[in-house]
């Protein structure tokens, strides 16, 4: 059977392939953005933590690379009014540049979908489960991002992505749901869209390109590693980000913890010290 590549997700949004790159912290700049977006997809870039002017001028150094969709990606996980107020407001540069669409993840829509929608802009975000996928939707978002347990970098879901995939799809109905984790190549998307996914986020597929702000010889790593090269924790990278699970590549830091029992924070070997 023959699967459409154009999915109704990429009408919406005026793309042509159902491609996205992830928000990958400060890696996804402009210029990542940018290609994707002139390849058909929709690039995004990671603009947590970022000043309002600074997200405004970002925008614009893509829209001098690209006159294609784009949209941002922001983490929504602070609890405290003022945390809310700080990313209300990075979130209102982006839409007050009336950028296709943002992407959240880590936290509640909620607060943040009627401002997103009263700018014509779409709201999507990264889910790890079924239940917060039901939130999601409940609270208007117009697509839902499911994060298999396979994800590199912060990881939301508990679960396989070809487990979590098309429990989300069954349980959103019409609600396009993406697929993320774990997929790299195009076999992986041809089994995403064929559970019936409506596109697919890709992470760590995209942190070797040339276009990404990555140190070069991360993008190495990467390129030389494979799954069984990763490890997930939930203790070990909890600075600014308590129990925030994470799979990463193993490094000598992450071999040190372990060797020493896996100390708590305070009492691991090298603290403090940059990666």
């Amino acid at each position: 059977m023959a699967i459409a590549l154009r999915t109704p997700l990429c009408h919406r949004l005026g793309i042509e392939v159902p491609i996205f790159n992830a928000g990958i912290g400060s890696g996804a700049g402009p210029e990542l953005a940018a290609a994707v977006s002139n390849a058909g997809g929709f690039g995004v870039i990671g603009a947590s933590g970022l000043e309002p002017d600074e997200i405004s001028r970002r925008i614009a150094h893509v829209r001098t690379l690209t006159d294609r969709p784009f949209g941002l990606n922001f983490i929504i996980a602070g609890e405290s009014d003022e945390d809310r107020e700080s990313i209300r407001a990075e979130i209102r540069a982006a839409i007050g540049e009336k950028v296709a669409a943002v992407v959240v993840f880590w936290g509640d829509p909620a607060v943040y979908v009627e401002e997103v929608h009263s700018h014509g802009v779409a709201i999507l975000i990264q889910v790890g489960s079924v239940e917060e996928a039901e939130a999601a939707a409940a609270a208007g978002v117009d697509a839902v991002i499911a994060q298999g347990v396979e994800a590199g970098g912060h990881v939301r879901g508990t679960t396989s992505i070809w487990e979590l995939l098309p429990k989300t799809i069954g349980a959103l109905g019409p609600l396009p749901v993406l697929a993320s984790g774990g997929i790299g190549d195009g076999a992986g998307v041809a089994r995403a869209l064929g559970l019936g996914a409506q596109g697919v986020s890709l992470g760590t597929r995209f942190m070797a390109s040339d276009e990404a702000w990555v140190h070069p010889e991360y993008k190495r790593r990467v390129v030389a590693s494979t799954a069984e090269d990763t490890v997930y924790t939930t203790d070990l990278y909890d600075v600014w980000w308590p129990d925030a699970p994470h799979r990463t590549l193993r490094n000598k830091n992450f071999e040190e913890w372990e060797q020493a029992d896996c100390p708590p924070s305070g009492e691991r070997p090298g603290e403090g010290t940059v990666i």
